[in-house]
């Protein structure tokens, strides 16, 4: 069975920076895609970054790109995202989520995702 388990959440004045993680349990983690999502409340969760089974290829949503890194240190089975530049508007309930399937591009909306973790709380503070 597969679960995630994020942390590295919290509270940070705008313009800091906070890196979350992403740690894994279950086998073949490696072999696949992992996306983080978030959701602000009462919006509609929107996708962020992924990052291929590999870590060789990246994706970003146009909001954080050049302000978010995502990595994966697979050896961990753990995902990172490493968020610069915070503004007010990246507070959110951050979750990483696995794929169903292995795909050659990582799907970049939430029903390509069939684990999610529980999520952890980010707050930006202006």
């Amino acid at each position: 069975q597969v679960q995630l388990v994020e942390s590295g959440g919290g509270l940070v004045q705008a313009g800091g920076s906070l890196r979350l993680s992403c740690a894994a349990s279950g086998r073949s983690f490696s072999t696949y895609a992992v996306a983080w999502f978030r959701q602000a409340p009462g919006k509609e969760r929107e996708f962020v970054a992924a990052v291929s089974w590999s870590g060789g290829s990246t994706y970003y949503a146009d909001s954080v790109k050049g302000r978010f890194t995502i990595s994966r240190d697979n050896a961990k089975n753990t995902v990172y995202l490493q968020m610069n530049s915070l503004n007010p508007e990246d507070t959110a309930v951050y979750c990483c989520a696995r794929p169903t399937q292995r795909l050659s591009r990582p799907p970049t909306t939430a029903p390509g995702y069939g684990y999610w973790g529980q999520g952890t709380q980010v707050t930006v503070s202006s």
